[in-house]
């Protein structure tokens, strides 16, 4: 377990047996309390899909009945209810060789990451690009392993769309992600690309129709909205 943000924390939880997953699935939680009360909350798989080790990054939701204490309580040691893994649409199987899109909204970079470890483990050719908007530095997730890959990981490249404030030396504006955005750092329409977007519903609608009106393929466009949890 370790912080990502000052707000969200990453765990790797043991799963003997896990069956092995597809980047982009997700995973059921589920938290019992002593009166019996349960409460249930999905979250995406960040780990590359092999192994017994399933890697989950949870955002703190103020009022949340799961994901506080994901954050602030669970410790090294402590048993949690696990199903999965859930979801066939989401998802990239390492045998695509087509260009690969991914654009992520504030936590939705975590199923995004999943593809991107996968596609350096399993050495896929397709090449790679993530935007990532993000409010501010210190919100951004795997920030130091995003840095690394973008120098090094073969057919990757990262851009930021800071929306509030942005590091020195950055190379933009802070703002949302809007045409111009996109037709700078996204993929161009007619290059075949398979693309992922995912993060919060309003972010995840405005992308998806900007790329659209832009002429991109709507079925080669792939979505996922996060919410409270």
């Amino acid at each position: 377990m370790h912080p990502e943000t000052p707000s969200a924390r990453t765990l790797r939880l043991s799963v003997p047996g896990w069956p092995g997953h597809l980047p982009g699935q997700h995973v059921d939680v589920r938290l019992t309390a002593p009166d019996g009360y349960t409460a249930t909350r999905s979250y995406s798989i960040a780990s590359a899909s092999q192994g017994e080790l399933v890697e989950i990054a949870v955002e703190q939701v103020p009022g949340g009945e799961v994901s506080p204490y994901l954050v602030q309580v669970a410790a090294v040691g402590d048993p949690l209810e696990l199903r999965g893994p859930l979801g066939g649409w989401f998802v990239w199987r390492s045998q695509q060789d087509e260009p690969l899109q991914l654009i992520a909204g504030g936590s939705g970079v975590v199923p995004l990451i999943s593809m991107v470890r996968t596609h350096d483990a399993t050495g896929s050719s397709a090449p790679v690009r993530l935007l990532y908007s993000v409010r501010e530095p210190a919100s951004v997730y795997f920030r130091g392993e995003l840095e690394r890959r973008a120098a090094t990981q073969t057919g990757l490249s990262v851009q930021y769309a800071f929306t509030r404030s942005a590091p020195p030396g950055w190379d933009g504006v802070p703002g949302r992600v809007n045409a111009d955005r996109l037709a700078e750092w996204a993929r161009p329409p007619d290059d075949g690309a398979t693309t992922y977007v995912c993060g919060p519903t309003g972010f995840v609608e405005a992308v998806s129709d900007l790329l659209v009106r832009a002429g991109n393929d709507p079925r080669r466009i792939r979505t996922e909205r996060f919410g409270p949890s």
